[in-house]
Parts: structure tokens; C-alpha cells; sequence
């Protein structure tokens, strides 16, 4: 696509005995110039959580676009060069953040890393629902406020965004009461609740949420306080619908 630029141009020029001073404009002059042709996403990748063993699906759509390149982690995965990505029978490898570089040309523009969480149920014979493990990657970065979570050095935020386009529901059925949050490979990790009504709360190891809850839906977060683990960390689920 060609846009034009418009120049002025300043001449110094004598007329009738007069210098002009040098650096007025006196003359403009138009030209064309060869500027790329970015292409446009207008889909986003979302987020996916998904059972163990069934399939996840990530898309993009994107205008003026003639090559797509899929990551996993900022890696390119290989032959993944078409508008969707389908990852079949996933499992923990697969657990992490996918993206696709969409080309024009030689130009390139990012799309945003969207999540993907593998998790797997049970039934609990103590309370009659189930427990739920779910597998997410952690994420670099510092920060911390209060004793809760404190000071930490990387983070993993569970959501679910097919129950309610938010989280996991607490789950009544046979009388259950219980609705716990555990970390069960640390001792030293920070688990924090978030409800969709704006109640939380925070705690080391483990974090109840109130029976009756206020929420119809919550979020959860690990907190590491330092060695940010590389690899798919499970969070335990107690009472929550899967």
C-alpha cells in the first residue's frame, strides 16, 4: 500500500534585489512511498480447561494475513500453520500457554498467550462429590502485599471459563458443607480464594471457603515463595463441582 508523504521543502531565493529569509517554505512537494501492510487479528485465542484425554482447540482469526505459526510455551510447534490448533488426548505435557504469530509478508504480529488446564474428578465416598486436581503452569513474577500472600516469586491463577464464564461452583449436592482448596506437593505455597461476589481469602497449604459460601462461582491462585517450578502444578479441589 502506498502512502503519500507530504515534504516542505525551504529555499532560499532573491527577488527584485531581496533575499528571502532561508528557511521559510516557499515550495511543497508530494511523493509516494512503500509502507508494509500489517495484518489485523480480530479473534483472539481464549482460554481452555479441559478433562484429561479429550481434546483442546485454540483459533484465530485475523484480516490481510497470509501465514500462521503456532507456539506452545514461545516455542513453534512443528507443521501447526493453519488459523486453528488441535491438541488431542491432552494430558500434563501439554499443560501451559499457546499463541500464534500471524505473518504478512515479512511482518508480524503476536497474538495473546491463552492458557491451556487439564483436569481430572473422582468421587469422594466421604462426602459424595468429587475432588477435583487441576494442572496449570506457573508463571514468573514478583510481588506481594501483607502476610497473605506475602512476598512471592511466581504464580499460577485457576479459572474455569465454563462454569458461569468465571469458576468452580461449590458443590451442595448430598449435604456437602466442605469447600477446600489444597496444595499438596509444598509446604511452603500460598493459596488464595476469590469469589465472583468479591469475598476472598488466603491461607498457607490449604484455604476453606465458607459453608454457606457467598459466591455461586471461585477463582484460586498458588503463591510460590521462591524455586517457581517449570513444569504443570496441580491444585486439589474439594467440593467443588468439576
Amino acid at each position: 500500500m502506498k502512502k503519500y508523504i507530504l515534504k516542505t521543502i525551504a529555499i532560499a531565493s532573491i527577488t527584485g534585489g531581496t533575499m528571502l529569509a532561508y528557511g521559510q517554505p516557499v515550495a511543497v512537494a508530494i511523493s509516494a512511498t512503500n509502507q508494509p501492510d500489517f495484518p489485523q487479528i480480530i479473534i483472539q485465542p481464549v482460554d481452555q480447561m479441559v478433562y484429561m484425554g479429550s481434546n483442546a482447540i485454540f483459533t484465530v482469526t485475523a484480516q490481510n494475513a497470509d501465514g500462521y505459526q503456532w507456539l506452545h510455551n514461545g516455542n513453534p510447534i512443528t507443521d501447526q500453520t493453519n488459523t486453528s490448533l488441535t491438541i488431542t488426548n491432552c494430558g500434563v505435557n501439554d499443560v501451559g500457554y499457546y499463541s500464534c504469530n500471524v505473518f504478512k509478508d515479512i511482518e508480524t504480529v503476536p497474538t495473546r498467550s491463552a492458557s491451556l488446564m487439564v483436569y481430572t474428578s473422582s468421587i469422594d465416598p466421604q462426602t459424595g462429590v468429587d475432588p477435583v486436581v487441576v494442572f496449570g503452569l506457573p508463571l514468573m513474577g514478583s510481588g506481594g502485599s501483607g502476610t497473605c500472600p506475602g512476598k512471592y516469586a511466581g504464580y499460577i491463577n485457576f479459572t474455569k471459563t465454563s462454569q458461569q464464564g468465571w469458576g468452580w461452583a461449590p458443590d451442595t449436592s448430598n449435604g456437602n458443607t466442605t469447600f477446600i482448596a489444597t496444595d499438596t506437593n509444598r509446604p511452603n505455597t500460598k493459596i488464595q480464594y476469590g469469589g465472583g461476589y468479591g469475598d476472598n481469602g488466603c491461607n498457607q497449604t490449604a484455604v476453606t471457603v465458607p459453608s454457606p459460601a457467598i459466591s455461586p462461582v471461585y477463582r484460586f491462585s498458588i503463591y510460590f515463595t521462591n524455586n517457581v517450578p517449570t513444569n504443570a502444578y496441580p491444585i486439589m479441589l474439594e467440593g467443588f463441582k468439576p
